[in-house]
């Protein structure tokens, strides 16, 4: 099949579109990476490899420090918002728009025009970021080949309304399940009700109250609440089990281990029959006393804030490599019908890229 082609002499606005408007839904990610590839490959000055759907690109020109430029290249599923629409505002419109094709537009525009900058690059297009992590392609390529992820400092084109977001929130889900007996909803005494029994865990969540610790002068805002429940079989039976679905977004201060361990003490008087991990991925600190992102911080400007969600940035700490969330896009727009992005905070992030890469 032939590969469509992209034009990286567009800019960074006209770039975001052409890549809104090639669909890259989680796991349908080929054609846009054999796009991208492809376009790589044209430009002399970088050496590029592939694994799976995930491309990496390199400058090699000896500089003493070694930038990463990373981003993902899958979106949310559509949700009849597709082909793009720019406005007479400026506002592109479209799934990915924001989450996060115009981060990825700008660091195609960094590769293709800045071919010998004061640090060397290294781009990475990865894909499955917004499914489960086992999924995730720069874990994929954290593993196989661990070699094309090093470097001083690295920055995540996550959309963050073009401020630096230091760090990144740990995101731990887990499955309880409470159980009890069937019987006819007409004679429920002679059952007991798991969906019922399920009651203290809810009880606990509507109870708690979250963390906000400050770190690096950044003040995170923990969360825990329940994203799913599951529960009955028909509409005369009382159920037999019940499954509570709970998301703890949990502050960097946290390892992967205390944020699990204080799940299991919130619930631990609950009745929970069953305790299942059904994801995790860790926290990362801000590192924003790293001097690489000191100097990017004030190339840039603005003043840094924390990051709530999570991001790849986790995977790059696990690395030993400082890294923080800065790309164009207000995040609130991120995975919603109406996702749009300002085409005017694109330009803007990429000069303010390339003038740190130039000066």
């Amino acid at each position: 099949m032939a590969v469509t082609p992209l034009d990286l002499t567009l800019d960074a606005a006209r770039l975001t579109a052409r890549l809104v408007d090639m669909p890259s839904e989680s796991g349908t990610e080929k054609p846009l990476a054999d796009a991208l590839e492809t376009a790589l490959r044209a430009l002399p000055h970088l050496t590029v490899d592939r694994y799976g759907n995930n491309v990496v690109a390199r400058t090699n020109l000896g500089r003493p420090e070694r930038v990463i430029l990373a981003g993902h290249i899958d979106t949310v599923p559509i949700a009849d918002n597709l082909p793009s629409r720019l406005d007479e505002d400026g506002v592109l419109w479209g799934c990915g728009t924001c989450d996060m094709k115009a981060g990825v537009a700008v660091q195609l525009r960094i590769a293709a025009t800045v071919p010998a900058p004061n640090r060397d690059l290294t781009f990475v297009f990865y894909d499955n970021e917004e499914v489960t992590a086992d999924l995730n392609g720069l874990g994929h390529v954290a593993e196989a080949h661990p070699e094309w992820l090093r470097g001083d400092f690295a920055v995540l084109l996550e959309p963050s309304a073009g401020q630096v977001e230091g760090g990144c929130q740990g995101t731990l889900r887990v499955l309880l399940r409470t159980t009890g007996e069937r019987a006819h909803s007409a004679r429920g005494w002679m059952g007991s009700n798991a969906i019922h029994t399920a009651a203290p865990i809810l009880a606990k969540l509507a109870a708690y109250e979250p963390r906000r610790p400050v770190i690096d002068g950044l003040e995170y805002h923990e969360g825990m609440n329940a994203v799913r429940i599951t529960g009955g079989v028909a509409g005369n039976v009382i159920p037999d089990e019940c499954v509570v679905s709970v998301n703890f977004r949990y502050a960097p201060d946290r390892t992967a281990e205390e944020a699990l361990a204080h799940v299991h003490e919130v619930f631990a008087d609950c009745g929970v029959e069953e305790f299942v991990v059904d994801d995790h991925s860790g926290a990362a600190l801000p590192g924003l006393s790293h001097p690489a992102a000191a100097a990017f911080i004030k190339a840039v400007g603005g003043t840094p804030r924390p990051k709530f969600g999570w991001t790849d940035v986790s995977r790059f700490s696990s690395l030993g490599v400082p890294a923080v969330n800065y790309g164009p896009g207000d995040p609130q727009y991120a995975h919603k019908r109406d996702e749009r992005v300002d085409t005017a905070m694109i330009l803007a992030g990429e000069e303010r890229l390339r003038a740190w890469l130039t000066a």
